[in-house]
């Protein structure tokens, strides 16, 4: 039986197909030149003070639904910067999780942070959509690629200019992901197959990887003390999303979880 995971991809496939009929990459790739300028996500996570916070922009969920009726993107974001997020994660797939790119060229005019598109990416297109839409740095989920196209589009994904944020859940993966030079690595505590989170899995995984890789820890993180224990993990970055968009004041949410 599809899992969820498989039931995204494909799905994902017929979106890129009628987005490239709609509009070839030829004419995708004019609109580079008037993108604005990439900004740097690597070292915007390593300037923070402790663990960096890239607050996420999400409107809705396969596991949840909607988790916030009066979504206002651009707001959120600011009320991330404000608060202190060292970056903005935007959810742009529009099937599963109801965002769009539209999303993402919202939130970067409206804030000073990198901005990263966060979606099932499967195709080089989209990597040229998300620099094209002003994206900063693009997500690759191992679980989603052969480790061919991983490289290749991690590689894509550089040769724009923007930063490579490659996750991964099945342990399996990680050789094929330290192998393609991934400075930038996430650990995804959801299992994409079933759904199920558990935050000890950015834990394990964190001692398997060279302490010169920036780890981020996603999914699953909604307390102080959850914090507390990727940051004495030595984990980089924590990527929060509906934890912080599904309370009714965001900015006190993320006060909460920066232990303000």
């Amino acid at each position: 039986m599809p899992t969820i995971l498989d039931s995204i991809i494909a799905a994902k496939r017929r979106e890129v197909q009628l987005a490239a009929a709609a509009t070839p990459l030829q004419t995708l790739e004019r609109r580079l030149a008037d993108a604005p300028a990439a900004r740097d996500f690597f070292a915007a996570l390593a300037a923070s003070p402790g663990i960096a916070l890239i607050a996420e922009v999400k409107k809705a969920s396969p596991s949840k639904g909607v988790i916030r009726e009066e979504f206002h993107p651009a707001e959120i974001a600011q009320t991330y910067q404000a608060r202190g997020a060292a970056c903005v994660s935007v959810l742009t797939d529009r099937e599963f999780f109801q965002g769009s790119l539209a999303d993402l060229e919202a939130v970067r005019a409206a804030v000073k942070l990198p901005v990263l598109r966060k979606d099932f990416i499967i195709d080089p297109y989209q990597v040229v959509e998300a620099r094209a839409s002003g994206a900063d740095a693009v997500l690759l989920i191992a679980e989603c690629l052969d480790n061919a196209r991983l490289k290749s589009l991690h590689d894509t994904i550089s040769g724009l200019g923007m930063t490579p944020l490659v996750e991964l859940y099945d342990p399996a993966n990680l050789p094929c992901v330290l192998d393609l030079g991934a400075r930038l690595i996430g650990v995804n505590n959801r299992n994409l197959h079933t759904f199920e989170v558990d935050l000890g899995h950015t834990l394990r995984l964190r001692r398997l990887i060279p302490s010169d890789r920036a780890v981020v820890g996603e999914s699953g993180i909604r307390t102080r003390q959850d914090v507390e224990r990727l940051e004495a993990a030595g984990v980089t970055a924590m990527l929060v999303g509906e934890t912080l968009v599904r309370e009714p004041d965001i900015g006190a949410a993320v006060d909460r979880l920066l232990g303000r």
